[in-house]
């Protein structure tokens, strides 16, 4: 596992120590669900963004949901 130094704002880490203190987990454990859960969200935003600059571009073409729902509904 890598290290990284990251520096907090004086309310973040007050918060955040609070937090591990009464769950009895440590800080670093919050810091990684953080992050993990961030970068899920970012990935899809940038998945997103560029099926639609490809939808834009004629590259690929839509499906309607209720298509979607045909194509993958498991029976």
């Amino acid at each position: 596992m890598s290290s990284v130094s990251l520096r907090l704002p004086d309310d973040l880490a007050e918060r955040l120590g609070h937090l591990a203190q009464v769950t009895g987990r440590s800080k670093t454990f919050y810091m990684i669900e953080a992050i993990k859960e961030h970068i899920d969200d970012l990935e899809d935003l940038y998945l997103a963004e560029q099926r639609l600059i490809a939808i834009r571009a004629s590259q690929t073409q839509p499906i309607s949901l209720a298509d979607m729902m045909k194509r993958y509904a498991q029976d």
